[in-house]
């Protein structure tokens, strides 16, 4: 017959797990003192590098954005504050500050055109001639990040993937995955019909033809009578504009 363990056994038990449990702990805030001074010598070592390239961060969009990169992988963020360290050593806070102004001027000024809705390299373009050519030069991920500053603020500009590319919406409501389907379907002509539209992904022509009515009632869609087999097309001008810029530069 197997003997019970006695208090002794027992007492030495306890004592053993209690002492492995305290170990355990010491390893653990051993550990993370270590991570700490780590982190903390990181941003220092951030923050000589900026000052020795603050003048390739202002210039290069490229540098910039591989900048940001190393900042966000040691949990550091130069646009968190106006008044902050990096806003005093960059401008940072200046600079996309004034930029997010003109990117909204921009949205706003081709919103008769595209219904609110324009391609992310066009914006960029359409911002950087509203700067001039003595401006520091941008990039697309210095776009991207004024707008999601800007969202802070509200009003309705969002950053949106239709197919294979990236769009900025500047008027409030819901683009719903319809109205993406939609556009995606419409990308490669940048028109597409009713018929094609509910052939293509088997939706009812009520289906349809509600989205459509939708899309175009926000200006993002324009009808087409015209075409020779007298079918209505719907063409979203973000889209043609979009192939124009393209094939301009091929």
């Amino acid at each position: 017959m197997r003997r019970r363990p006695g208090i002794a056994g027992i007492q030495r038990d306890a004592k053993t797990r209690e002492q492995y449990r305290s170990t355990g702990e010491e390893v653990r805030r051993a550990s993370l003192q270590q991570m700490k001074d780590q982190l903390s010598l990181f941003k220092s070592k951030l923050e000589d590098f900026a000052v020795q390239h603050k003048a390739d961060i202002r210039r290069d969009p490229v540098f910039r954005a591989q900048f940001h990169t190393m900042c966000a992988n040691i949990g550091v963020d130069p646009l968190a504050s106006n008044k902050g360290m990096w806003n005093e050593l960059l401008g940072f806070g200046d600079f996309y500050y004034e930029l997010g102004v003109q990117l909204l001027e921009a949205c706003l000024a081709s919103r008769p055109l595209n219904g609110g809705l324009v391609e992310l390299g066009a914006l960029r373009a359409a911002v950087e001639r509203r700067r001039g050519s003595r401006s520091d030069p941008i990039s697309e991920d210095d776009i991207v990040r004024a707008i999601r500053k800007l969202k802070v603020l509200g009003g309705g500009i969002d950053i949106i993937t239709i197919g294979r590319g990236t769009y900025i919406r500047s008027v409030p409501g819901e683009f719903n995955t319809d109205k993406n389907k939609v556009m995606e379907l419409a990308q490669a002509a940048g028109y597409i019909s009713a018929a094609e539209l509910a052939s293509r992904v088997g939706w009812s022509a009520q289906r349809c033809e509600r989205v459509l009515a939708e899309l175009l009632k926000e200006g993002m869609a324009m009808i087409d009578d015209g075409a020779p087999d007298k079918v209505r097309l719907y063409w979203f001008p973000a889209l043609t504009l979009q192939q124009q810029q393209q094939q301009q530069q091929h």
